[in-house]
């Protein structure tokens, strides 16, 4: 019996020290997760998880000629360029008439609910409504290009409590009016004025008080908008950009990433400390794309000078620190991008004129294609849903070599204006598109 146990201890030993010998695999990447909301349906812009994909099945594999059957059209819903957002059996627009922004509530077979209003309309470059609204729990919340911020009963429309956010945090507005569509976070709704006083906020969603507001971002101006030098610099504090931020969690902590008028930055979820800033050359000071999460890094988009950047996160501790891994020239300017199965999608702006599909892991540009103008996309079932800015639809089939086209259709008839901005919508098989004072309805699914 000794000698078992001698000759157990022996094997025992042997086993360890094998496996002490053995090289350890180096550490993977941090695990990252984009927030997703538990709302059903797509209650806030660019879906669930503010990403653009669509987790649908069952869609339509390739369109007839002249594109899915539109089963109806809401017609007059106020000039703009936001998306709808569907909630709880229902579907919510915005869109300026005369003076006002008008929100408006459908049923899914296209009668209206109710109509109320959320401050002025925009007048300026490009007049029309610009921001979704966002769904939470019972509450539509949304914030005009003025920087009027709203609280709704989504049953009726009556208002529950309203925010100057560009008074409240002493901000200016931007050049073509504030567009961001708001992001809720648990309790709260987070708001990025910018200015002197604060660049982001977060206001109690239930009543609209302010929870926690970030410091200004502060820099040193080199350059106005349009480019002329600015000679000796002066210090500012930075604007609101065009684009939304999204949440996310990266190595315990809850970030938030999003885009001013000049950086890209990211701030704590909980305190509104500003973690990390990165000045980039924007030529007009429009930021207008969404950054997306991909495993341990986020990527940022902007149009002429910057075009694409991959930055991967590091938290150690308290500590955020981002990494910039490659580039691209795919300079995005507000049509966005997808991120499916490792791949990038998306078209450029002024830096790169067409259509791409990039390696998200080497920033390679695997192929592109220069047959549809600029525009917005999404990603459902194997297929991206592309409206091109002169108002084409296209169903594309990204393939590894190239898009393979499933079918298009033009939106309406008439001058091809470069305006077709709203982003598609995906919802229990169902496509929407907005062209400016009209909503159209499709039949998307397979048969």
């Amino acid at each position: 019996m000794h000698r078992i146990a001698v000759s157990v201890r022996k094997i025992g030993t042997t086993l360890l020290l094998f496996l002490l010998s053995v090289p350890r695999a180096p550490a993977g990447p941090q695990s990252g997760s984009v927030s997703e909301t538990e709302e059903p349906g797509w209650p806030q812009f660019r879906g669930p998880r503010r990403d653009g994909v669509c987790e649908e099945t069952g869609l339509m594999r390739k369109w007839p000629e002249g594109g899915p059957k539109r089963l109806w059209t809401a017609s007059r819903i106020g000039h703009g360029y936001s998306s709808p957002i569907i909630a709880e059996g229902a579907l919510y627009i915005t869109g300026d008439v005369d003076d006002a922004l008008v929100i408006s509530a459908f049923d899914l077979d296209g009668p209206l609910r109710w109509k109320t209003t959320n401050g002025r309309s925009w007048k300026g470059p490009w007049p029309g409504a610009r921001a979704s609204c966002s769904y939470d729990e019972g509450r539509l919340y949304h914030m005009n290009a003025h920087g009027r911020v709203v609280c709704l009963d989504p049953a009726d429309g009556k208002e529950i409590w309203a925010v100057d956010a560009l008074e409240r945090f002493g901000a200016g507005n931007i050049s073509w009016g504030v567009s961001e569509c708001l992001l809720v976070d648990g309790d709260r709704v987070i708001v990025t004025p910018g200015g002197a006083k604060s660049l982001m906020a977060a206001l109690d969603k239930k009543t609209g008080e302010t929870v926690w507001s970030s410091e200004p971002l502060r820099f040193q101006r080199t350059r106005r908008s349009g480019g002329e030098a600015v000679d000796p610099p002066l210090p500012d504090a930075d604007k609101a950009g065009y684009a939304y931020p999204i949440l996310c969690e990266l190595g315990g902590h809850r970030l938030i990433a999003g885009c001013s008028a000049r950086h890209l930055f990211c701030v704590d979820a909980e305190t509104g400390k500003i973690l990390w800033t990165h000045q980039i050359p924007t030529r007009y000071e429009v930021i207008g794309s969404i950054p997306l999460l991909w495993r341990d890094s986020i990527f940022f988009t902007a149009p002429d000078d910057f075009g694409g950047q991959m930055f991967r996160v590091r938290a150690d501790g308290d500590r955020v620190r981002f990494e910039k891994l490659w580039e691209t020239p795919l300079d995005n300017c507000h049509g966005a991008l997808v991120l499916v199965d490792g791949r990038l999608y998306g078209s450029g702006y002024r830096r790169f004129r067409g259509w791409a599909c990039i390696d998200a892991s080497t920033g390679e540009m695997l192929y592109s294609d220069r047959n549809l103008a600029n525009g917005s996309v999404i990603h459902a079932d194997g297929r991206l849903y592309v409206l091109a800015e002169d108002g084409v639809m296209a169903l594309l089939k990204p393939t590894p070599n190239g898009f393979e086209t499933a079918g298009r259709f033009r939106l309406v008839d008439g001058p091809q204006r470069q305006d077709a901005w709203a982003h598609p919508v995906i919802c229990r098989g169902r496509l929407y598109l907005r062209r400016h004072d009209d909503l159209f309805c499709y039949d998307i699914r397979e048969r």
